[in-house]
């Protein structure tokens, strides 16, 4: 598996989302997985999965603490894709309802522990009944993001998930990323020009301020790294 990454990441360097896309999914003959949030990395992969709907299962996670916009942004991907079954994980609701009677309906701000396990339950648990059995796995990770992204690969070998990672936009700026909303009508979160660059949680995202850090909005009241447990990169546990 490693020779073919390292061949098939030298093939990727340069290429446009229009060819990259179709070129991994015909190198991989398993199950692929597309993972969307519908961010405007996730809005855009969208745009270029859609025609290969067939191969691909996408996928979401429902944690129940979603803003209402990312529900609204929801239907109208639907609505412009529709060849496109998006599926909706959920978390166990013996779970929820466990977390709340022992932390609170709002126990995430109790400490960084408690947060991670409210991610967990809500999404990292989730995500492994949507990946299992799942060969290569599609996401919207950009290494712009963050510092924790720096060092990615188009393709990575996902030792936790036991699959392959295949991340189309990683060289991508946010400015590269917007254009192609723009060129292709793609549908945006409308928390998206309010500032909320990166959209999770409702009670766990916020506008950011001029200057900020593309992650800050995200449990901005933490500091240092700040990742919910769904992206484990190499050797890497952020």
């Amino acid at each position: 598996m490693k020779e073919k990454i390292d061949y098939l990441n030298k093939e990727l360097q340069g290429l446009p989302l229009a060819e990259s896309i179709p070129l991994i999914i015909k190198n991989f003959d398993g199950k692929k997985v597309f993972s969307t949030s519908f961010g405007i990395e996730d809005q855009v992969l969208t745009h270029f999965i859609a025609p290969y709907a067939e191969f691909v299962n996408t996928f979401t996670l429902d944690t129940g603490r979603q803003f209402a916009e990312t529900y609204e942004v929801f239907q109208r991907t639907q609505n412009k894709y529709p060849k496109l079954n998006i599926k909706t994980f959920f978390p166990d609701a013996a779970d929820i309802n466990t977390y709340v009677s022992e932390q609170g309906i709002n126990g995430f701000y109790n400490s960084i522990e408690s947060r991670k396990e409210c991610c967990r339950i809500r999404k990292v648990v989730p995500l492994g009944k949507a990946i299992k059995g799942a060969e290569l796995w599609i996401t919207g990770l950009r290494a712009e993001q963050s510092e924790n992204r720096s060092d990615m690969q188009f393709l990575e070998w996902d030792e936790a998930n036991q699959l392959v990672k295949f991340n189309p936009l990683l060289h991508y700026t946010l400015k590269e990323t917007e254009a192609l909303i723009d060129t292709y009508n793609i549908p945006l979160n409308s928390l998206y020009k309010k500032g909320y660059l990166s959209i999770g949680c409702a009670p766990c995202t916020r506008a950011l301020a001029e200057g900020e850090p593309f992650r800050a909005g995200r449990w901005w009241w933490e500091d240092g790294k700040k990742e919910c447990g769904l992206h484990i990169h190499t050797d890497k546990n952020y």
